[in-house]
């Protein structure tokens, strides 16, 4: 096999991640098969996730961080009756413990006390870092590890339907939420432990309806060529929905993408997506209540590659 030649392509790819992949070999798999220059994703999924994993080519990977900060939902299977040390079925068993008899009412009761803005603390087999390290390092080598607590939100978090030892949840929450921790202290709660046994990604803000795609899908598309590749690529604007759109004209276009102020009148002050006429994404700015317009990122897209949300 020869050597990839590697493209500059920029854009979003919805990747349904696969079970048993980490994010960052899914989005190596990707990227080689796109021939991507430049890629990144946008917030860890376990490899025991499955689901919308969105990566970040080229100049949007200068958004993944707005991403990674968004609302997701997902689905969780928990395992009641047993503790393991991971959180999830991939760790060894810390505790088996009976099953009580559960009603609804008790389920619902500890649901609730894990919904709204919660103290939450971390598995210490996660990605978060100490002193320059992930914890799960430390932990694998048997170092004393405790992940500190931290507040974290959970919008919705509802029981879609059990059995005598499992639960089947919806859970929506924002940034940072581990939904392996929410498993162990719902367990805790009901008097029995529990861990994650699968969990499924559903969307992340703003794709709250996507169309996945696979990594099998991926290489059939490689197979085609660049452009049945392409096509399943998002432009760098789809990630920037709910940010508003600014259109500008040729001269407040040229002034934004050479890095410089301009002063507009009648807009509402905040957040925008400044647009060239052509269609390309040329910065995400900030107006002040004096009409200033501050550039907050720009951006280096092709001229002829149009990023503009289309409008009715």
């Amino acid at each position: 096999m020869g050597r990839i030649r590697f493209r500059d392509l920029h854009g979003i790819l919805l990747l349904d991640k696969p079970l048993g992949l980490s994010s960052n070999q899914a989005l190596q798999a990707a990227r080689r098969l796109l021939r991507a220059e430049k890629g990144g994703h946008t917030g860890a999924l376990d490899p025991l996730a499955t689901g919308l994993l969105p990566l970040c080519f080229g100049e949007a990977t200068k958004i993944a961080g707005s991403l990674l900060g968004s609302r997701k939902a997902y689905v969780a299977e928990c395992r009641l009756g047993v503790t393991t040390t991971t959180a999830d079925l991939e760790g060894e068993v810390l505790r088996e413990r009976p099953v009580p008899m559960l009603g609804d009412a008790v389920i619902e009761a500890a649901l609730a006390k894990l919904r709204g803005r919660i103290v939450q603390v971390p598995p210490v087999y996660s990605a978060l870092k100490q002193e320059g390290e992930p914890l799960y390092l430390k932990a694998r080598r048997g170092e004393a590890v405790e992940a500190p607590p931290r507040e974290v939100e959970v919008f919705r978090l509802d029981l879609l339907s059990r059995t005598a030892d499992s639960l089947s949840l919806y859970v929506e929450c924002g940034s940072g939420t581990y939904v392996r921790s929410l498993a162990v202290d719902l367990g805790e709660d009901l008097g029995c432990g529990a861990h994650l046994t699968a969990l499924r990604r559903l969307w992340v803000e703003p794709f709250r309806e996507p169309v996945m795609v696979t990594l099998d899908q991926l290489h059939l598309a490689a197979e085609q060529g660049d452009a049945a590749m392409d096509a399943l690529v998002l432009p760098v604007a789809a990630g920037l929905a709910d940010w508003p759109a600014l259109r500008l004209d040729d001269a407040q276009s040229l002034a934004v993408s050479q890095g410089r102020q301009i002063l507009l009148s009648g807009m509402a002050a905040g957040r925008c997506a400044a647009f060239a006429p052509d269609g390309r994404l040329l910065a995400l700015c900030e107006l002040d209540s004096e009409g200033k317009l501050r550039i907050l990122r720009g951006f280096n897209l092709p001229p002829l590659m149009s990023d503009m949300p289309k409008t009715s």
